[in-house]
């Protein structure tokens, strides 16, 4: 069985929320996820995240997705 590559996407929650002096806890509450769900996206250990999640973050912020997340080089 081969071996799964891990993916290279990043998030950069944490630099997004620091711009704007907001804390996980305050945009988690605003968009109605938990702070855990956030955290692991924010620490890089999320595999996927819903539209729906996504929209919110970036209506929260005041950003679009590509402002969220970015592709690591090989």
């Amino acid at each position: 069985m081969p071996v799964e590559e891990p993916h290279r996407v990043v998030c950069r929650l944490d630099e997004l929320l620091a711009e704007r002096s907001l804390t996980l806890a305050a945009v988690a509450e605003q968009i109605g996820v938990t702070v855990v769900n956030l955290s692991v996206l924010k620490n890089q250990r999320a595999k996927a995240i819903r539209f729906s999640t996504l929209t919110a973050l970036c209506d929260a912020l005041d950003c679009q997705p590509g402002d969220l997340f970015g592709v690591a080089e090989r």
